[in-house]
């Protein structure tokens, strides 16, 4: 068992979380949930070891592992992925070193009694103590045995992690934490930039090979599927429900119930001894009363309502004008790199009007077909793109190409246009900038706070095809339910690349399947599509495309 105790985070004198105390059993499968800015990330790291805490302390058993997977990934470009998988043993690595280094110093020397020798020979012992009590491994076949499970290919064992999408860096980075058996994983928003064939082996290996885990998370799917109880940080202290998320959110919403009828209870209590006192003050038969209720009134603990998070995000795309019936037409359209094809011969129609998904794994060539349309890359065969077409794009690094420098109002002014500039404080309102963020530079926003800015470009002007390349990176869950709503209210042509099963849910009417360098479509929602995968193509699941 692993317990947190009395954890507290201070910056400046205001407390992030205060006196933060619970355990973590063998088998727990903890969401750690609560709004943007309540310290889920920083609760992580403590736990984790990577930051420390203003007061507190996490206690663990001297032999467990506990394994990180950050929400940004830290993979060394320089190594390949076979080396990077294998910093698992590190520590392993180093014993032998340094055994084989005091070793070669022992053999060279010739001052048998001297205190240096005798120093050598002990800390010779040690570490060989520790490295021979060790269950022997050959570290090389368990390297190559997860690599190859997580779908990587012998060729891939040697190419630099430099070369790899970010979908299979989360894979090294998994390889890593797999090899190590930890009794506790951490994981920070593991599913951003995997694709939907990933998260459902993830999930399986998390329901059935991991011991503990925490996980944060906005993938509301991915969190209800793995997760057995939900720690909910607010207000600088937690709430710990026995429950999944979804069971979670009615049991959060009931206490908030319960919270807000003692909290008007109490107020009416305290008027009513107020009233009391305020009518019969000065009144000397009634002293002793009058004194004995304030006094009460001073010593009363004031209920608190736990707080909600009631920023509103009102979006509205801008009408269409009118395109011509065919947005995008491809004809035997091939994608090549080198010797590496990404697809080929791929031909399909989007008619005006409908909302089509491309999914597939990462590598297959979604964000490539997305650049081909957008016309950032060339490509062989053809591609038409309709009459009176007004393309808005939303990139997968969109939020990253923002200019650092720069406030966030004058990442909306600088393209603003005509009397829209009039607006760019209510616009910005609206996205959740009060007026007290306007100045705030690019650089100091978090990443959904990114998304959301990059994402008012597309409201600027009206488009009538829409293409989102995983625009729900980064945005916490309300803030997708809000952006989902308004491109089920859009009147144009959208295009969505995305790994959320969540998010595409009721929003794509057909998926574009890419894979094996060709492009399928299927007539349906994703839940359709999806069941027919597990019914049909099993065998698929288990395998692996292009890096």
């Amino acid at each position: 068992m692993i317990s947190v105790d009395g954890l507290t985070v201070e910056f400046g004198g205001t407390s992030l979380f205060k006196d933060v105390s619970f355990a973590i059993n063998e088998k727990d499968r903890i969401a750690l949930m609560g709004k943007n800015g309540a310290g889920k990330s920083t609760l992580l790291k403590i736990i984790a070891g990577t930051k420390t805490a203003s007061r507190g302390k996490v206690s663990a058993p001297k032999d467990a592992i506990i394994a990180y997977l950050p929400q940004h990934l830290l993979a060394n470009d320089s190594r390949t992925v076979f080396e990077e998988a294998a910093q698992a043993f590190a520590q392993v690595f180093e014993m032998q070193h340094q055994i084989e280094d005091l070793n070669n110093q022992l053999s060279s020397r010739s001052d048998y009694e001297s205190a240096e020798y005798y120093e050598l020979i002990e800390q010779l012992s040690t570490i060989s103590e520790k490295y021979y009590s060790i269950e022997e491994v050959n570290y090389d076949a368990e390297v190559e045995k997860i690599l190859l499970g997580l779908g990587f290919e012998r060729e891939d064992f040697t190419r630099p992690t430099g070369e790899f999408s970010g979908g299979w860096r989360m894979r090294i980075e998994l390889a890593k934490i797999l090899l190590q058996k930890p009794d506790l994983l951490l994981l920070d928003e593991p599913t951003n930039h995997m694709d939907i064939e990933s998260i459902q082996w993830f999930e399986d290996f998390l329901i059935n090979s991991a011991k503990a885990v925490i996980v944060i998370s906005h993938d509301r799917a991915f969190v209800d599927n793995i997760t057995t109880r939900t720690i909910e940080v607010t207000m600088g202290r937690i709430y710990d429900y026995k429950v999944n998320y979804s069971s979670y959110l009615q049991l959060r919403k009931e206490r908030r119930e319960q919270q807000q009828k003692h909290y008007d209870e109490q107020q009416r209590f305290i008027a009513d001894n107020q009233d009391f006192i305020d009518r019969f003050r000065g009144t000397f038969s009634k002293t002793n009363q009058v004194q004995s209720r304030v006094k009460m009134l001073e010593k009363l603990p004031v209920i608190e309502v736990d707080e909600e998070d009631n920023s509103a995000l009102r979006l509205k795309f801008p009408p269409s004008p009118r395109s011509g019936s065919y947005p995008v037409i491809l004809e035997g359209m091939t994608k090549k790199y080198g010797d590496h094809t990404v697809f080929a011969d791929a031909a399909f129609s989007i008619v005006r009007g409908e909302r089509v998904a491309f999914v597939g794994k990462n590598g297959e060539g979604k964000s490539t077909m997305v650049k081909s349309i957008m016309g950032e890359i060339e490509y062989e065969g053809k591609l038409t793109l309709g009459h009176n077409i007004m393309i808005g794009y939303f990139a997968q690094n969109e939020a990253s190409l923002l200019d650092e420098e720069n406030t966030v109002f004058q990442t909306i002014d600088d393209v603003a246009k005509g009397d829209i500039r009039t607006k760019i404080k209510d616009i910005l309102g609206a996205f959740m900038f009060g007026g007290d963020s306007w100045n705030k530079k690019v650089k100091v926003l978090s990443g959904g706070e990114r998304t959301r800015l990059a994402m008012i470009k597309l409201l600027l002007e009206p488009v009538n095809l829409l293409i989102l390349d995983e625009p729900t990176n980064h945005l916490d869950m309300k803030t997708k339910d809000i952006l989902k709503s308004a491109l089920q209210d859009y009147d144009g042509t959208l295009i969505l690349v995305s790994h959320d099963r969540d998010f595409l849910d009721g929003l794509a009417d057909k998926v574009f399947e890419f894979g094996n360098k060709r492009v399928k479509e299927h007539i349906g929602d994703i839940n359709s599509f999806l069941a027919k995968k597990k019914l049909e193509n099993l065998r698929e699941l288990e395998r692996t495309g292009r890096k």
